[in-house]
């Protein structure tokens, strides 16, 4: 280190992002301008015999720092790549100071002393840096084979001298080698450089290690690469020899095993197969039942989830803007999401094995929306979709797998679904559960069970796989008409959320919103061409179809549009067009369903006595039911109870029950029954090819048969459902929802159900309740004077009940 000196002038030799420390010796291109002009300004003002001097100065963002390092131009000349270079010394840290004049196009300027002094002796503790220091940079030498610099290290005896030799590091940046410099002192300078350097072995550590690592694998893959390949190529020569195709298979299995994604009790399963799958000859049956095993299981997306859309709000409008109504299945796909997005949030993740999903059960008459309910349900997720058709299913294996076996053996419709959406969690559409049968292949809704219990769902197993799938994330949405059809079992496992038809109103709000686009183009056709008035659609709607759901009317549109279509290609009518309530009668003809309560009164059927209006369900929604009742002549019919139209026998009780009443309270209700032992009775429910049964025309037999005796008409307006007992209590009965639906489609205004079925109407849309006089009752005597007419009154001017 040279000795101490007062104030230089010296040129300012400027380093890009670079800083050269006291002790190190660096060659400096002199192809830059203004290294160059520096190099030539200190030979120029050097005194003769004397090197001459510039000051390295770091130059980092543009700007100088007040610290720079005197340099010794030791040698000019040309660098090893041939271009001109200088040799520069670093010999003591200087102040900048102020600008001057000098000889050159260099920058000048005066630099002044700094006071480096150590300590000496050296503290314990800096001692203690200094060894370990010299181990730490000893230790990085070592690794490189730089043993003269091992030497030259140790020979080092400054604190100053020896931090400054971590100048020579090339993992150092220009940023820590410019920390170096403006640290005056010398034992924090060479904490810094003992901790860059501690940091940067221990990187060194690391990286080695894993490259030793990565080395070993691939080392090892190599290994198994050969003897790979030796092992198909002995097959392929067994496969000649066998008379095969020796490219039959390239793929090797326990590669494809190894490479897949898989759960580690599928992997441990699969390798086991592929062992058994080498140790077979290429022209067994085995080795082919095993080849479509491990292709199945390796198709499967074990590890694929897709993320639910948890932003409710737009789930929400998603539902809402595909389907009207319905808004008890929106509200519990709502509920279910905003659970997932509450647990999310707060990382509380799975629950015993089980993500939770959704089992629900769609049931309700046809043309309301269900199967399309599940691919907006799947939308609004943000989950695949896929349907499983149910309809007609009579094997077990369809639904759980055949055994491997079996010739031809495949697995289960649920894991093809699996398979099919792609994902752990699609949401899956079991479609007309209820018209899944049974016969000598087994029960597929008892295989079912496993499939829709959220207690056991995550570990189904399948016949054909044999490994445990998980279920739980998955929503199952199945859909029936009939809820009777539905085991018992099967249903409680799912839970249960009605679809009860459509009202007028939203039957009009489908068919603008999603029927007429829909049929438009399929008709060819553009809104600006033809266009159909709310009016129109209301009429097609109540008076050219009678159903729960949308799909008559759908037809009905389509009709009307091929009609439009087919009058302007023959030049009938001219385009744009618009459709009116007037003109579908000259489209698609009369209305064939106008409600009973809309015709001439006496064309109405409860225009005589005998003749009772009810209300059933069908499997296609709610309907009316007329209960006709005549007595026989006294000398040519013979005594007891004759019932017709093709009644169950729950319905045939319910007649007897009714006269059994009538018989034992007719003096009460004033009613003319002594004859009744003489006289037959017939009751008769048209529509006779139908099937009819159940419990909920009880009242309405015992109102036609109170009707017919007493000469009392039933008011048109007047539709009932309920059971009758023997004393006269009016019992609740199902589908009241579904009934009250059907009264308001029929035009008719007042509706008498059992007392305890009147929670029931907390269902019922607001606007059907507003059209609607409900009357719940709880006793016989008070349907009758509800729904009996006064004495004498004229059929074409009924009486109005009180509200």
């Amino acid at each position: 280190m040279e000795a101490s000196f007062d104030v230089l002038t010296l040129p300012v030799l400027p380093l890009e992002s670079e800083a050269v420390l006291p002790g190190m010796v660096v060659p400096l291109e002199l192809s830059d301008a203004e290294v160059r002009a520096a190099v030539e300004a200190a030979q120029s003002a050097a005194p003769r015999g004397e090197k001459p001097r510039v000051l390295l100065v770091p130059r980092l963002d543009g700007s100088y720092p007040a610290l720079g390092v005197v340099g010794r131009v030791e040698q000019v000349g040309r660098l090893a790549d041939g271009d001109p270079g200088a040799l520069v010394r670093g010999l003591r840290r200087a102040r900048v100071g102020a600008g001057t004049t000098g000889p050159g196009r260099a920058l000048w300027v005066e630099v002044g002393p700094v006071d480096e002094s150590e300590p000496s002796p050296l503290p314990g503790a800096v001692a203690e840096l200094v060894k370990e220091y010299r181990a730490l940079a000893t230790s990085w030498l070592r690794k490189r084979g730089a043993w003269q610099a091992v030497d030259r290290v140790a020979g080092i005896e400054e604190v100053g001298a020896l931090a400054d030799n971590a100048g020579y590091f090339p993992f150092l940046t220009a940023e820590q080698r410019a920390t170096l410099l403006s640290t005056l002192d010398p034992v924090e300078r060479l904490r810094h450089a003992s901790r860059w350097l501690s940091d940067h072995l221990a990187e060194e550590e690391v990286s080695e290690s894993i490259a030793k690592d990565v080395q070993d694998g691939v080392e090892r893959q190599q290994r198994e690469f050969l003897l790979r390949r030796q092992l198909e190529a002995v097959r392929k020569e067994l496969a000649e020899l066998d008379g095969g195709s020796p490219d039959g298979d390239e793929a090797d299995p326990r590669a494809r095993v190894e490479a897949a994604d898989l759960p580690e009790r599928v992997r441990q399963a699969a390798l086991k197969e592929v062992e058994k799958l080498e140790r077979a000859s290429d022209a067994s049956p085995e080795a082919g039942w095993l080849r479509t095993w491990l292709d199945t299981v390796l198709e499967l997306p074990w590890q694929v989830r897709t993320e639910d859309s948890y932003d409710i709000p737009g789930a929400r409008a998603v539902l809402d803007a595909d389907h009207a109504g319905l808004t008890d299945v929106k509200e519990r796909i709502t509920e279910y999401l905003a659970v997932r997005k509450r647990r999310a949030d707060r990382g509380l993740g799975v629950v015993g094995g089980r993500r939770g999903g959704a089992v629900l059960a769609l049931v309700g008459p046809p043309g309301v929306g269900k199967t399309s309910l599940g691919e907006s349900v799947a939308k609004a997720m943000g989950r695949k979709f896929v349907r499983v058709a149910l309809g007609g299913v009579r094997d077990e294996a369809e639904i759980r797998g055949h055994r491997r076996t079996y010739v031809g053996a495949l697995p289960g419709r649920i894991v093809r679904a699996v398979k099919e959406a792609g994902s752990m969690n699609p949401v899956v559409l079991l479609d007309e559960i209820d018209k899944v049968g049974a016969d000598y292949r087994g029960d597929p809704s008892a295989a079912l069970l496993e499939v829709l219990d959220p207690a056991q769902n995550h570990t189904f197993r399948d016949h054909y796989l044999e490994v445990e799938l998980d279920l739980s994330d998955v929503v199952f949405l199945a859909t029936a008409n009939a809820l009777e059809a539905i085991p018992q079992p099967l249903l409680d496992r799912m839970e249960l959320v009605r679809l009860d038809g459509y009202t007028e109103e939203e039957k009009v709000t489908i068919a603008r919103d999603h029927l007429l686009p829909r049929q438009l183009g399929l008709a060819g056709l553009t809104a600006d061409e033809v266009t159909v008035e709310e009016a129109a659609l209301r009429r097609l709607a109540t008076e050219y179809t009678s159903e729960a759901g949308v799909r008559g009317l759908e037809r009905m549109i389509a009709r009307v549009l091929r009609k439009v279509t087919a009058q302007a290609e023959l030049g009938e009518l001219t385009l744009p067009h618009a459709v009116t309530a007037d003109g579908l009668r000259r489209l698609v003809g009369r209305p064939h369903h106008v409600p009973e309560a809309a015709q001439e009164p006496g064309v109405r059927r409860t225009s005589v006595p005998g003749v009772a209006t009810g209300l059933a369900v069908t499997g296609a929604g709610g309907d009316v039911l007329y209960v006709e009742a005549s007595l026989a002549d006294a000398e040519t019919g013979g005594a007891g109870l004759t019932l017709t139209g093709q009644l169950g026998d729950v319905m045939r009780e319910s007649g007897q029950i009714a006269l059994a009443y009538l018989r034992s309270r007719g003096a009460e209700l004033e009613l003319p029954v002594g004859d009744l032992r003489e006289r037959g009775i017939h009751l008769h429910v048209p529509a006779g090819a139908v099937p009819k049964d159940g419990p909920s025309a009880g009242v309405t037999m015992t109102t036609a048969l109170a009707s017919l005796l007493s000469g009392r008409r039933v008011r048109p307006e007047v539709a009932m459902t309920g059971e009758v007992s023997l004393t006269g209590r009016v019992l609740p009965v199902g589908g009241v929802k579904q009934k009250l639906l059907a009264a308001h489609r029929a035009g008719l205004t007042t509706v008498i159900i059992p007392a305890r079925n009147e929670p029931d109407l907390d269902d019922l849309p607001a606007e059907v309740l507003e059209t609607l006089r409900v009357h719940p009752v709880a006793d016989v005597r008070q349907v009758l004077e509800l729904a009996l007419a006064p004495a004498g009154a004229p059929a074409e001017s009924p009486a109005t009940l009180a509200a």
